[in-house]
């Protein structure tokens, strides 16, 4: 590929002005969705005139695999792949074989809401895939659809489960985002089907992304109040941290019969340890999910920017990074900004 070598970066780690280190990225390969989730992209409420992108305008396969490998070599370990639903994005497993033979990366995981995996988990696995994320907000039929925006059948997330299993992804993690009066009720019940399965439950805390989802703070369940339900029922013990960064706080039922993670963006904000960049799918980075404006790398790639001057502009864009919007949320909310859309960058 022209312009392209093997970086050697001496300056490693990369940190940013609050001494957080870059080492996890969050590439989203396609802005489109078969859902209307309430809490992302709830139907009637994103922008009516929004124009998805034009193939054209996303990123190749081959420019985001270009990328990554830069961004490997500035320190990055770990790549989640999102959406939008990436899935949506045709033959997917081919970029997941391009970014597993990236040498130095130790991880690379996927998020989906599991309506098309039957079809493609076998192929994603083989390609190199290590990780599945699937959301998973009810197991009730009528709230799992209604929390789809009227698109999904619960009957296709236990498809979903089952075909990745099948195919060797022995563990999931189910991330529920949680809102008062709409599933939190149902929480107990989440943790009662899943009790030995061997998959990971993750509770999120209803967030303010972006600027269509209606969010109130009265529908957000704080996770000490979820961690006290679960607990009458079931005795939780916290768990260590599996490394630096870790989003979800981590517990265990005493009884050894499931993990629970906790993803607590509101009343417990995590800020301080964020290790995350994320790239939208038309090569826009973003330094914090409630960012409101990206920084292009598409443009400067497509006009014959090299490796190493890409490398220089993503390491000035993090060393100037100082987000920590869960953090200063109260005093932020007053001010009108844009943000940019989950559908836009993933969770």
């Amino acid at each position: 590929m022209a312009g392209s070598i093997p970086l050697k970066v001496e300056t490693l780690p990369l940190l940013d002005r609050r001494r957080r280190v870059l080492s996890d990225l969050r590439i989203s390969v396609i802005d489109r969705c078969n859902f209307r989730c309430p809490y992302c992209m709830p139907e009637g409420n994103y922008p009516l005139d929004h124009a998805f992108l034009e193939k054209a305008e996303r990123m190749r396969f081959e420019e985001i695999e270009r990328l990554a490998r830069i961004f490997v070599g500035l320190g990055v370990r770990k790549i989640r792949l999102t959406g939008g639903e990436p899935l949506l994005r045709r033959e997917l497993p081919k970029l997941v074989a391009g970014l597993a033979g990236i040498e130095s990366l130790e991880d690379l995981a996927l998020t989906s809401n599991g309506s098309l995996l039957p079809r493609m988990a076998a192929d994603l696995h083989t390609a190199g895939l290590k990780r599945i994320t699937l959301s998973m907000d009810s197991l009730d039929p009528q709230t799992y659809r209604e929390m789809s925006g009227g698109r999904g059948d619960v009957a296709d997330l236990h498809a979903a489960i089952a075909a990745a299993v099948d195919a060797g992804f022995a563990t999931l993690k189910l991330n529920v985002v949680v809102m008062r009066g709409i599933n939190d009720h149902q929480v107990a019940d989440m943790v009662a089907h899943f009790r030995g399965s061997g998959h990971v439950l993750r509770f999120i805390e209803y967030m303010d992304v972006g600027t269509c989802n209606g969010w109130k703070p009265e529908l957000v369940v704080p996770s000490a109040e979820l961690r006290e339900r679960i607990g009458q029922r079931w005795p939780l013990r916290a768990l260590p941290a599996t490394h630096a960064g870790e989003v979800a706080e981590r517990w265990q039922l005493v009884d050894g019969s499931a993990e629970i993670g906790f993803i607590s963006s509101v009343s417990e904000p995590f800020c301080g340890d964020c290790t995350r960049a994320r790239l939208s799918a038309d090569g826009r980075l973003y330094t914090c999910l409630f960012a409101s404006t990206g920084h292009d790398l598409l443009g400067p790639m497509r006009a014959g920017a090299t490796d190493a001057e890409l490398a220089n502009r993503i390491s000035a864009v993090w060393s100037s990074r100082d987000d920590r919007y869960s953090e200063i949320r109260n005093a932020a909310s007053g001010l009108a900004r844009q943000r940019v859309e989950m559908y836009e960058i993933g969770g």
